[in-house]
């Protein structure tokens, strides 16, 4: 199966690169180029697009507000999108991953590792580095208020279920969960995909930043 991608930058050279570098993969397709983010949200609906690359600094509307247009809009609940950024810690970006961005890759990207976020997200998994979260937790713990959402929305969660949701918002990967607990990554990311089935998340971002909102990460916790 081909994955659809639509490429949102008001730069033509990067979105030429990346059109390049993408299409030369025989699983991707580059489906559409917008320079806007109006345009990127029309993109999304008309082209089918899987995956949007999204920059955030566009004119017009903002990659921040069509993130939150692709990812509010029921029609669009299959569209993941990937922020493109220059620095992972860069408040726009935690705005955008709580506008329902799955994650966020520099623009200066190894081409396989471009490739390869692409496929991980239209797979069902986020972009979010160890560091890239605890910046969010820090975003949450400068607000100085408390959890924002009640902690019995977790109520229906196993223990595991807890456990794997827990160190997902750490930043740790299927595989690196896996190696904690002497799981397989299969088994960690069943154990993921019902947690979010139950909450009613989108992806493992959304996973993540519920984690935060309802303070079953904290700022200060370790895992280790």
């Amino acid at each position: 199966m081909t994955i659809r991608v639509v490429l949102a930058d008001d730069q033509a050279l990067i979105r030429s690169g990346f059109r390049v570098l993408i299409d030369s993969a025989d699983d991707l397709e580059v489906v559409g180029e917008a320079s806007t983010g109006e345009q990127a949200v029309r993109l999304a609906r008309s082209s089918r697009a899987d995956v949007v690359l999204m920059d955030i600094r566009m004119p017009g509307m903002d990659g921040i507000a069509a993130t939150r247009a692709i990812t509010s809009d029921d029609d669009l609940a299959g569209v993941k999108v990937v922020v493109l950024t220059t620095f992972e810690t860069d408040a726009y970006v935690i705005e955008a991953v709580r506008a329902g961005a799955s994650g966020f890759v520099s623009k200066g990207i190894e081409p396989t590792d471009l490739l390869d976020a692409i496929r991980t997200v239209a797979g069902g998994e986020a972009l979010l580095s160890p560091k890239a979260t605890q910046a969010l937790l820090a975003e949450f713990a400068a607000a100085g208020t408390g959890p924002a959402i009640p902690d019995s929305v977790l109520d229906e969660l196993t223990t595991r279920e807890r456990e794997m949701m827990t160190l997902a918002a750490h930043g740790l990967s299927n595989d690196d969960i896996a190696k904690r607990l002497f799981l397989s990554p299969l088994t960690v990311k069943t154990h993921l995909n019902r947690a979010m089935m139950k909450l009613a998340v989108r992806d493992r971002a959304q996973l993540v930043v519920l984690a935060y909102q309802t303070g079953l990460v904290r700022p200060g916790d370790s895992i280790d």
